[in-house]
């Protein structure tokens, strides 16, 4: 008897997910450019016209972020590892009216995996996920996370009741999945492999400036 073979890393997506997908497959982890992640972000800051929410995971996410444009809407994380989208769910719970936005790395996101089927659960519709995976605990030396090479994210996104799931097959494509969310709803989770690039720049570690900055930009403390 043959060995049985493993399962392709990729799921499949309903047209409804991304508007590219009428002109072409929609994209899987195999088939995904690998792209850049500060590329990425500066991308995601040009199309935010609204006062939109940004939470930027610890290390290289948010350091790109920083550096991608600053602006009040934009929290910083420093040492909570994993909570870039619990903390957007808060966010998002809070404030219906605004679009929330996480950024996350990989490794991250496998510290908190149980988060996606609350928010399946919740369908906060004002949240979009955003997942850099390049398979490595990059800012603490390039470790291979437990997930390279063999888990996909977006299937993990979907199997955990987020139908709004798709990798980014390359920068104009998320562009597109982003514009979707934007204008549409979610929630809404997308993925991007990234390359192993470091993050540009640093954000200023200032846990009160951070805090006070983001709740100014939020509207929920006024500026002395």
């Amino acid at each position: 008897m043959s060995a049985p073979k493993s399962a392709p890393k990729s799921a499949p997506v309903p047209a409804s997910t991304t508007s590219t997908s009428t002109t072409r497959a929609a994209a899987s982890y195999d088939n995904a450019k690998v792209v850049n992640r500060f590329d990425l972000t500066k991308r995601l800051v040009a199309r935010l016209k609204k006062d939109e929410a940004v939470i930027g995971g610890i290390g290289n996410t948010n350091f790109d972020l920083w550096s991608a444009g600053r602006r009040p809407q934009n929290f910083y994380m420093l040492g909570s590892m994993g909570l870039a989208i619990p903390i957007a769910l808060g966010v998002a719970l809070a404030q219906p009216r605004r679009h929330v936005i996480a950024l996350e790395g990989d490794g991250s996101l496998l510290m908190q995996l149980g988060c996606l089927t609350t928010i399946a659960a919740l369908k906060p519709a004002n949240l979009t996920m955003v997942i850099m995976d390049n398979g490595l605990y990059q800012i603490t030396g390039g470790q291979p996370t437990a997930a390279a090479g063999v888990a996909d994210y977006v299937a993990l996104a979907r199997a955990a009741g987020l139908a709004r799931s798709a990798w980014a097959a390359d920068e104009e494509d998320f562009e597109a999945l982003v514009d979707l969310a934007l204008a549409e709803g979610g929630p809404t989770f997308i993925a991007a492999r990234i390359d192993d690039k470091p993050g540009v720049g640093t954000t200023d570690r200032d846990p009160v400036q951070i805090r006070e900055r983001f709740m100014h930009g939020l509207g929920v403390r006024r500026v002395p």
